[in-house]
């Protein structure tokens, strides 16, 4: 790996720290774990669901200052992240690792006294597989690493269900189970338009260790499996009739984009791997969505969810 200096430290602004939060990932983290919060159907106040959501939010954004912190010296090399805070010289790495502590820890404290210690206990454990297990080891050592790292961002549907509930039954780790298998197959798209960016950074994705072919294989492989796991849900209860066409339609959708990112010729992968990427993103955002809209409309159960007796 060819080393890259951090520039000096200069003068950052509110905006650098924002950045440090990683808005847009934190705005999954919030959809997915509100989800989660509504799904469960327990009374809640208002004000303590309000509390637990932005205590994820202020976790999610802890753990992903910890992960800028730790990560300076890779991101200073990949061009798509050399202009971030840390590597860019705005923010020095101490400030971004001091931020990410104490959002963390306050965020975790904050949920325990607020809802229970089931949510603050799924959360810290959250945080701490993100910012260490994830970035500091899994990462930088094997290309198994967005597999078993996903974890952390599958996670926050069973803190938002747990926040109201004081639970996680099964049907909340139904949603944690979509998002785990959704991961690898959407940060391998990403990985396929930017190899020369990982390669460069010595970080093994999967396209820098076992290469381009064998990424496609296992995207469609993951596919196979997430497309009908995603219909799950409408056979155990959680979801209803909108559910149900939203994962099969959009299964269908990614399955084949899957297809045909692996089969067609190499000159295309740069840009269908992109597509695939981008449709990942409205097809988990689509899921959810649809759950959401059946609990505040208290949409029926589809006639074929025998299952909901046993997994609830």
């Amino acid at each position: 790996m060819t080393a890259r200096a951090i520039p000096a430290h200069a003068s950052a602004s509110w905006r650098d720290f924002v950045q440090l939060l990683k808005p847009r990932v934190m705005s999954l983290v919030i959809f997915t774990a509100v989800t989660g919060l509504v799904c469960a159907r327990a009374p809640m106040n208002p004000w303590l669901a309000a509390i637990a959501v932005l205590c994820i939010a202020l976790g999610a954004g802890g753990s992903a200052a910890l992960n800028m912190g730790f990560e300076g010296d890779i991101d200073a090399i990949m061009r798509r992240t050399r202009s971030r805070p840390v590597p860019a010289g705005r923010v020095q790495r101490s400030d971004a690792l001091g931020l990410g502590v104490i959002l963390s820890l306050f965020s975790v404290a904050i949920m325990g006294l607020a809802t229970n210690w089931l949510a603050a206990g799924l959360l810290a454990f959250t945080i701490f597989f993100y910012a260490i297990v994830y970035t500091l080891w899994l990462k930088r050592r094997t290309p198994q690493n967005i597999v078993i790292g996903g974890l952390a961002g599958a996670l926050p549907p069973a803190v938002g269900w747990a926040a109201a509930s004081g639970t996680a039954p099964a049907n909340a780790w139904l949603l944690v189970a979509i998002i785990f298998m959704w991961t690898p197959p959407h940060f391998w798209a990403l990985s396929l338009f930017t190899t020369e960016d990982y390669a460069a950074a010595g970080v093994p994705m999967m396209p820098v260790v076992r290469g381009a072919a064998h990424t496609r294989l296992q995207i469609v492989l993951y596919s196979l499996v997430l497309a009908p796991l995603a219909l799950a849900p409408a056979f155990t209860g959680l979801g209803g009739w909108l559910y149900f066409a939203v994962a099969a339609i959009g299964g269908a959708a990614f399955v084949g984009l899957a297809v045909r990112l692996a089969t067609g010729p190499a000159q295309a992968e740069k840009a269908r791997a992109r597509t695939l990427f981008m449709f990942s993103i409205g097809y988990l955002f689509a899921l959810f969505a649809a759950l959401l809209i059946e609990r505040v409309v208290d949409a029926p159960a589809t006639p074929f969810a025998f299952l909901s007796g046993m997994i609830r």
